[in-house]
């Protein structure tokens, strides 16, 4: 299957946290989006809310003048941290009112996280989900008729 040079990067940046046990949904600079963009927590900055789809001011003129941060355009950076937080258990955006995981960095938490990334991020490029095993199992349903 064919990426996009973005998708590996961003793919190999967040399997490497994953493993390292860097991965941390309430650090800008360790969750999803700091990861991607290495460990840098500039990207809170396009938003006035940790988990906001919504651009601010800063965003808007990034968004506007075709900025892009290691690939991704600002409205992007925010959607994909708005789904990791989602996928990770966290009411959205972040406010310590508002609902969240137990063990916000346990490794089944952060796996629903990075699952839902991945899915967005082949999204965002147009390319088949390589988290859906969905096509595996019609494979084997498919081959067990035939016999």
């Amino acid at each position: 299957m064919k990426t996009t040079v973005r998708f590996d990067k961003a793919i190999q940046k967040l399997y490497t946290a994953f493993h390292d046990n860097t991965l941390h949904p309430e650090c800008c600079k360790s969750c999803a989006v700091g990861n991607i963009l290495d460990q840098n927590d500039a990207w809170k900055h396009l938003s006035d809310e940790h988990g906001s789809t919504q651009l601010n001011y800063l965003g808007q003129v990034h968004q506007n003048l075709g900025r892009r941060f290691n690939g991704y355009k600002p409205l992007e950076l925010l959607q994909i941290e708005h789904e990791f937080l989602k996928a990770c258990g966290y009411s959205v955006p972040l406010h310590y009112k508002n609902k969240k995981p137990k063990k916000p960095t346990s490794k089944d938490n952060l796996f629903k996280g990075l699952s839902a990334v991945v899915a967005l991020l082949c999204q965002f490029d147009n390319i088949p989900n390589v988290m859906d095993c969905s096509k595996l199992f019609e494979f084997e349903m498919q081959h067990e008729r035939l016999i």
